[in-house]
């Protein structure tokens, strides 16, 4: 049989000629020969078998299977499996590989997909952390070590980057993704594919990354999970596809589909979505794998009779592979004999995945991914000391009255309270891979690791958040009554010169299911901040969290206020450097914090409407009970040093649609000490033949300036970059008159006006 495919191989090269538009990056040669060589050979049941994919333990990400594991075992050894996920260890991929290779008719390898989302041994920020580092090359850099990690553990593909835009806080998931704006994580995106897939994917340290979820995952209504989205053709092209389009022209391997429904029509089933704009506009040749069980799940909404229909639905929209779904192993077969779909859509799926295991160059060597040794040349040290740096990177500093922070030298007696401040698993955040329970440096050790035997440093839990849970599966119980730990809590307090109360949430308070109704501190621990506050105003409120929360009230009274997040592996000594000094901060919020959870979906980049705000009228659009804008708008974000922003220059106040303009920014580090600033370009379009965001980010710039210094930061502007999708349903600009606005943040913006003449 070896000697067959050989042949059959050789003699292809003669009547197919490689793709040169293959937009995955390989060394791999003549591929889309060899992929239709295979195809030749291959029986019906075994092109279903490659659009099938199982789960191979109990790291389970939705409902079980109802497929035995004896039956899943003769089903990969006959060929009937193209891929699994969260089988984990180089001799677990071995085994389940040789099951194929030493059985199977035409011996297809598997690929291995896992849940590698912000790091996989060495645990980063979450992404909407990672995010707010604006640090396009560290993302790219935690993407590469993840990948290089996941791939001497015997993974070769993980679903990620998610590239859902999210606007609401409810939703669990927002930690999942890098925030409200398009343009931010379209660049994050890009990082990401380019980190987890190298230049090569053939590389045996690099590994298949997915786009997910397409599309509009990040829309459910209410911010609840799984939810139904009510979404219009203008925002689908505006801001929820840009990301997508931007990864898929990255070369990303893979595409995830999305469990809600857009319109009526759920994601799984979205011909339009997955054919028409992204296999076919897009011309994007990866292949598209469902969410768990999502292909079935489209009877509950109602769109499929039963699991045949569901897969009739599925393959036709354009759906590659069915995880855990098991309606394209028992239905596609027999769907195609009865002429209910057409054999060619099933050659369009294979042909696909195909690609991609030629391209990981699994065909060439199938245990690649196998191979022990590469465990060995991995310095998880080194790993550990980036995790760190970029957890750094990662934090904002929201508020620092009177200059509380950096902690001066003479502060001798700390106090650190609260419920995650000896926390070691909540760091390491939801979607942690194989980041093991309670590995992460808690605040409290990075705390005593900083100071040394030179501080006092005393600790009281105050309460306890709840009880906790070993995985998003279960339930979370928030402490809503006990109180008992307030008293030691406060009596710390009275004696401190500083106070560091560490609040937030649970590492799995956040994440899938994890939707919420209230985004304030749960539980007791306002109560516990208020208490202590009574007995010591010299407060650092430290935030541990995955979304963005409501805390009107500590930014009315607490003097310094540092969000960060589930940073990961690293936490408390990457928290203990902003703390102490040893970095200046320089992150800046990816995501809107909401005075109020009533203001939710929150985003900088709102329409006008037909009425504007008024101070001097209440019938606007705004509330009669609080402001209508941010507490901590998007791109937010303070240093302890203080930047100027001069007024921008440009070069001309015309743009033709061949030519660009610059815009010219002056930056002063206004401050004594050296610092980074992230500099952010937004536009306005101010009259379109749709209504249009009062501003949109089009560029940012990250400049590190010493004490005085000053720089020109420069941006170009061309007619690229103020396309949209308009009234004509096509990407194209719009002569007219545009306002260019630039400063440190989505608020605090200085501006200029020039015209598009085309």
């Amino acid at each position: 049989m070896k000697k067959l495919i050989l042949t059959a191989l050789l003699l292809n090269v003669c009547f197919f000629t490689y793709s040169q538009n293959s937009t995955i990056k390989s060394s791999v040669e003549n591929v889309e020969t060899k992929v239709d060589s295979v195809l030749s050979l291959m029986t019906l049941e075994e092109k279903v078998g490659q659009m099938v994919q199982y789960n191979g333990s109990w790291d389970l990400t939705g409902p079980a299977s109802n497929v035995d594991a004896k039956q899943k075992e003769e089903n990969i050894k006959s060929g009937k499996v193209g891929s699994m996920l969260n089988v984990l260890s180089v001799d677990a991929t071995r085994q389940a590989q040789e099951l194929v290779m030493n059985n199977s008719r035409l011996k297809i390898p598997l690929m291995f997909g896992y849940d590698v989302i912000h790091g996989y041994k060495t645990i980063f920020p979450v992404p909407l952390g990672e995010t707010a580092s604006w640090d396009l090359e560290a993302m790219e850099e935690s993407a590469r070590i993840a990948a290089l990690e996941s791939a001497a553990h015997g993974v070769n593909w993980t679903f990620s980057p998610m590239i859902d835009i999210s606007r609401d806080a409810r939703w669990g998931r927002i930690m999942e993704g890098s925030g409200e704006d398009p343009y931010l994580t379209s660049k994050v995106a890009v990082a990401k594919i380019k980190g987890y897939q190298g230049n090569d994917l053939a590389d045996a340290n690099t590994i298949a990354a997915t786009a997910k979820h397409f599309a509009g995952y990040g829309f459910g209504e209410a911010g609840r999970d799984y939810n139904t989205v009510h979404i219009g053709e203008n925002e689908l092209h505006n801001t929820i596809l840009p990301p997508f389009k931007a990864a898929a022209e990255a070369g990303v391997a893979t595409f995830m589909n999305a469990f809600n429904d857009i319109d009526g029509t759920p994601a799984t089933g979205h011909k339009i979505l997955q054919r028409d704009i992204l296999k076919g506009d897009w011309n994007w040749n990866g292949f598209i794998v469902s969410d768990w069980a999502s292909i079935p799940e489209m009877i509950y909404h109602g769109f499929a009779r039963d699991k045949k229909h569901a897969a009739e639905i599925a393959v036709k929209a354009g759906s590659d592979m069915d995880m855990e779904g098991g309606a394209y192993e028992n239905h596609l077969e027999d769907l195609v004999k009865s002429g209910e779909i057409d054999e060619e859509l099933l050659d369009d799926s294979v042909r696909r995945i195909l690609r991609v295991k030629f391209k990981l160059g699994l065909f060439d060597d199938p245990y690649k991914y196998s191979n022990p040794e590469m465990l060995k040349n991995i310095s998880f040290e080194e790993h550990l000391k980036t995790a760190r740096d970029i957890a750094s990177k990662s934090i904002v500093l929201l508020k620092n009255e009177g200059e509380l922070l950096p902690l001066k030298p003479s502060v001798k007696n700390i106090a650190v309270i609260g419920p995650l401040a000896d926390d070691k698993n909540s760091p390491i955040g939801n979607w942690r891979a194989q980041g093991e329970e309670n590995s992460a440096v808690s605040v409290l050790e990075g705390i005593k690791n900083a100071v040394g035997n030179n501080v006092r440093v005393t600790y009281a839990k105050g309460a306890d958040h709840g009880t906790g849970v070993k995985n998003f599966l279960l339930p979370l119980e928030i402490n809503e009554t006990d109180k008992s730990g307030f008293a030691e809590a406060i009596e710390v307090a009275k004696n401190a010169e500083v106070v560091l109360m560490v609040l937030g949430e649970d590492a799995f308070q956040t994440g899938e299911g994890r939707s919420q109704v209230e985004i304030g501190l749960m539980g007791v621990q306002q109560e516990l901040l208020e208490e202590v506050y009574k007995v010591n105003k010299n407060i650092v409120l430290v935030l541990i969290n995955g979304r963005p929360l409501e805390i009107s009230w500590a930014a009315e009274n607490i003097p310094a206020i540092v969000e960060a997040w589930h940073l990961g592996s690293e936490s408390g000594n990457a928290i203990a450097d902003v703390l102490f000094g040893k970095y200046n901060p320089s992150g800046k919020l990816p995501v809107s914090f909401p005075r109020n959870v009533g203001q939710e979906p929150l985003y900088y980049n709102q329409k006008n409407t037909g009425r504007p705000y008024s101070a001097e009228h209440v019938t606007y659009s705004g509330y009669t009970d609080v402001e209508k804008d941010a507490l901590y708008p998007f791109g937010y974000g303070l240093s302890y040093t203080t930047f100027k922003y001069g007024v921008p220059q440009l070069t001309s106040k015309k743009l033709t649609q061949e030519g660009s303009i610059t815009v010219t920014v002056p930056v002063t580090n206004t401050g004594k000490l050296k610092g980074k600033e992230v500099v952010q370009l937004y536009i306005r379009d101010l009259v379109a033949s749709t209504t249009r965001p009062v501003k949109e980010l089009k560029a940012f710039e990250m400049v590190e300036l010493a004490p005085g210094e000053t720089r020109d930061v420069q941006f170009e502007i061309d007619e690229k970059m103020l396309q949209f999708y308009t009234a004509n349903k096509k990407w194209e600009s719009e002569e007219g008159e545009f306002e260019v606005l630039t400063g440190g943040n989505s608020r605090d913006l200085q501006k200029q006006e020039f015209n598009l003449n085309k």
